[in-house]
């Protein structure tokens, strides 16, 4: 028999899917993970000079109660016996929906796609930040390439699938587990860095953030690898796509790069579209296969909009199983 909590659960995550792809990012002022942005920039400007790694643990654990907190009051408000079911069922969606973005991961790459076959390579560089830091000045067109294809399916982790992942193990505290993990994450981004001044300041953010990641990043090669499979059969631009070298090449050189985990999809990626990622200096994932070029990114907007769908089906079903 289903279990009705379960049903619920699923229902929400389902509908904060939707919510996404047919509405989009909603409004600053009214996005939860942009009052943690505040949050984090408020503690932020008052870190002393000193003992500012002690200082960025009481930051971390601060962010995290706020966070944890607020899904908190949307689980307690959401189900309290005034509020009617379809609204709290829209609430908890709304709240749930803030922690990922499918959409927003897939359409700037769409814009940047569009902007290279145009020839306005200017265009595309003032596109390029939403997804990396390097500066793209100097960048070249299958360099902006490769970068839009190492971002979108680095990104698909932790911008979809680890949130989607600790709601679903979490059951009934899943929205409450998703925003504890949406403010390492958002921490992690805003000054998890290794260059000062954040050394010390975002030591304990980004090492929180590489171990949340650590299992949904593993698991990322599975799905993506599910995924080249789902969209193989799909003639397309630019070679075959390759299930079986996603695989291979996610395990042989996912430990690649400096981030313990952002290498495994990346070199999935790789893998599957038969393409050589790499940021100069740096890494270089793919190493056999050709260089990037534009209509790759293409290529991988459809293999990690497959992998979002099965990420989808995925945990709503271990949602769905977990509760029944």
């Amino acid at each position: 028999m289903l279990n009705p909590e379960s049903l619920h659960l699923a229902q929400v995550l389902l509908l904060a899917v939707a919510i996404d792809i047919f509405l989009g990012e909603p409004p600053a002022a009214l996005h939860p993970v942009v009052w943690i942005g505040k949050l984090i920039g408020v503690l932020k400007a008052a870190a002393p000079e000193k003992h500012r790694t002690l200082y960025g643990i009481g930051m971390a654990l601060t962010c995290v109660f706020f966070s944890g907190s607020l899904a908190y009051l949307v689980l307690f408000i959401s189900r309290l016996s005034q509020v009617p079911e379809i609204l709290g069922l829209f609430l908890e969606a709304y709240f749930l929906k803030a922690t990922f973005a499918i959409r927003c991961l897939l359409s700037p790459a769409t814009e940047i796609y569009e902007n290279l076959i145009s020839g306005k390579l200017d265009a595309a560089k003032q596109l390029l930040p939403i997804y990396v830091s390097r500066n793209p000045k100097s960048l070249t067109k299958p360099q902006i390439a490769s970068a839009v294809v190492e971002s979108v399916s680095e990104n698909f982790v932790d911008g979809i699938l680890t949130p989607i992942f600790f709601y679903a193990l979490f059951g009934n505290f899943g929205l409450v587990a998703a925003y504890c993990y949406k403010a390492i994450n958002t921490l992690d981004s805003m000054v998890g860095y290794k260059n000062e001044p954040y050394r010390e300041l975002g030591f304990f953010s980004a090492k929180s953030d590489d171990v949340l990641n650590w299992v949904p990043a593993r698991l990322s090669v599975f799905i993506i690898t599910a995924a080249a499979f789902i969209v193989a059969p799909v003639p397309q631009k630019g070679g075959k796509i390759r299930p079986l070298s996603c695989l291979k090449t996610a395990f042989q050189e996912g430990a690649k790069t400096p981030s313990p985990n952002s290498g495994y999809p990346m070199a999935a990626a790789a893998g599957a579209l038969g393409v050589s990622l790499q940021k100069p200096g740096i890494y270089v994932l793919g190493k056999k296969f050709r260089p990037t070029e534009i209509r790759d990114i293409k290529r991988v907007s459809g293999l990690i909009t497959a992998a979002s769908g099965l990420s989808v089906l995925l945990f709503t079903y271990i949602t769905w199983a977990l509760g029944a």
